[in-house]
Parts: structure tokens; sequence; C-alpha cells
């Protein structure tokens, strides 16, 4: 098992700094210019020169690489061309708005899933699973902002018993855990689960269904264990397949949830990255998507490890 870890650490190594090159390419290969965030279409030939200079466009693509890297080796991750700010303070300030949403909705979504997919999975056939599978494909298949924007027009224009915008009253861009704030989570939190819910059902109900058809589901019976034994070795034996999907479905929510925060206004990295991404400034952009894909890097490597602790068979692979 240490052996396992430690590989799967020395891993990480290449993967992340295969993320940074990534990060880095496809954010200069988009067309534009950074600097039309700040620079006025009439502004001095001279003025414009000088501010490359600042942020260092004016070096080759392969130095300006490995200047950002060698920053955010330290934590410095730039300045926002567009307004100035630490990209590091911004991230600092962002990140755990995004956190507490995708916690929210992971909670929602993950519990609501395994449990439908559990059931359907477990009475195969029936009109239960139909109606299981029938609420993962609906939850698939709406796209999440146009749920998004449903929910606010019944439940904010319509009935008015939930905010539509921001994180707390007053326009509030820090958590606090009150009625108030609580309020402000409740609809982007639902418009954010709905998709990883219908993936995880249709995910655990594939899983247990092969489980119980195999040998040993048959041998428990025949020793007379009852139901729920029989029940609990089916889910360890599923959790290593609905483990991975999981993780894969909280990288979708931390970096995925651009559209939902942008329909709720809610200060996360999906914010900050769409404004990023609308005023083309680089530094922003490279340091938010790099965030969140270092986080997605982490995190399965942590599911990797869950999976080898559930299933021994896993670290030997």
């Amino acid at each position: 098992m240490t052996a396992y870890i430690l590989r799967r650490l020395l891993y990480v190594l290449p993967i992340a700094l295969g993320v940074t090159v990534l990060v880095f390419s496809l954010v200069h290969l988009a067309p534009g210019d950074p600097l039309n965030a700040v620079v006025a279409p009439d502004a001095p030939k001279e003025v414009v020169e000088q501010l490359k200079r600042d942020y260092g466009f004016d070096k080759p693509l392969p130095v300006q690489y490995f200047i950002w890297l060698g920053r955010t080796l330290t934590g410095d991750l730039g300045t926002s061309v567009a307004t100035g700010r630490s990209v590091t303070e911004a991230l600092r300030a962002a990140v755990p708005n995004t956190l507490v949403l995708a916690a929210g909705a992971s909670l929602l979504g993950f519990t609501l899933g395994c449990l439908f997919g559990g059931i359907a999975g477990y009475y195969q056939g029936t009109w239960i699973d139909k109606l299981s599978t029938a609420i993962a494909i609906t939850g698939v298949s709406i796209p999440h902002y146009w749920l998004g924007i449903v929910l606010v027009i019944v439940f904010a224009v319509e009935l008015n018993t939930l905010p539509a915008m921001g994180m707390g009253p007053g326009g509030s861009s820090a958590w606090a855990w009150d009625i108030e704030h609580m309020k402000h989570l409740v609809l982007p939190v639902v418009t954010l689960s709905v998709i990883p819910m219908g993936i995880v059902t249709r995910t655990m109900r594939a899983a247990m269904a092969e489980i119980l058809s195999q040998e040993f589901v048959q041998t428990l019976r025949a020793k007379g264990l009852r139901s729920y034994q029989v029940l609990a070795h089916v889910v360890k034996n599923a959790a290593p397949t609905v483990l991975a999907v999981l993780g894969l479905q909280l990288g979708y929510l931390m970096g995925g949830s651009i559209l939902v925060e942008t329909v709720f206004s809610w200060p996360g990295t999906g914010f900050l990255l769409n404004d990023a991404i609308f005023r083309r400034d680089i530094p922003l952009l490279q340091g938010t998507i790099l965030v969140l894909a270092m986080f997605f890097v982490v995190l399965n490597l942590m599911v990797d490890i869950l999976q080898s602790a559930i299933d021994p068979r896993m670290a030997r692979t």
C-alpha cells in the first residue's frame, strides 16, 4: 500500500508539469491582445511597448513560460492586467466561495445519486428502476444554466421565497454560516447538483446490477445472510467504480461551475474565470485555470488512494 501511494505521488510530478505547459500554451494561443483591457485603441506606441515590457509580453513564449513557472513555484501567480490586483489574492478570496458551493452540490448530488442508483440496481427491472433511470437521464440532459434561470424565475421572481443573486445579503462576498447566507446557497447548489446526481445514479445502478449478477452474491444468499448483509457486500464491491466517478464529478463541480456562478453572480472561481475570459486577462486566466487543474490532479490522487484502501487488489496493479 505504501509503495503504491509513493508511486502515485511520483506520477503527479510529470502530470503537474504537463498541466502547466498546457495551461500556458493554450491561453497564449487564443486570439486577441491582453493589453486591450487596459490600453486605449489610440494609445501611443511607446506606452504600449512599455506595458509589454512591464508584463513580460515582449519576450519569446518559452522565456515567458519559464519566468511564469518560476514565479508560480514561489506562489506568485502574477498581477491582473485588467485590475492590477494580485492574482493570488483574487484566488484566495474566490476559491473558498467555490468550495462552499461545490461541497453543498456534492453532498446533495452524490447522496441522491447513490440512493437512486442503489435502489434502481437492487430492484432492477421494476417500476422503481425505471423511475430512477428516468430521473438520472433527466438530470444529465438538462443544461444547468437553463435550470438555474428557471429556478430564479420560479423561486425568486414568482414566489419571492429565495434570493436570486450573490452569496449573502447586501452583496456580501464572504461566506458566513447563518440563515441568510444559507438561503443564497439553495438555488445554485440545486442547479449545480443535478448533472452529477444523474451521472452518479447511472454509474451506481450499473455497478450494482453487474455485481448482483455475480456468483459470490448467490453464495452469500445460500449461506443464509440477510438482505442488508448481502447489500453491504455489494455496495463495498461497487464503491471503487463509484468513487472514481465521484472524484471526476467533484473536479467538474470546481472547474465547471462557471455558468452557474455567472447566472447567480456567485463570487467564486467560475465567476472570476468568466471575467478573465471576456477581458482577455492572461495572468488571471492562467492562474485560475492552473489552480483548478491542480485541484483536479490532487483530487484524482486522493480518489486513487481511497480506491486502493477499499479494494487492495488495485494497489497491486
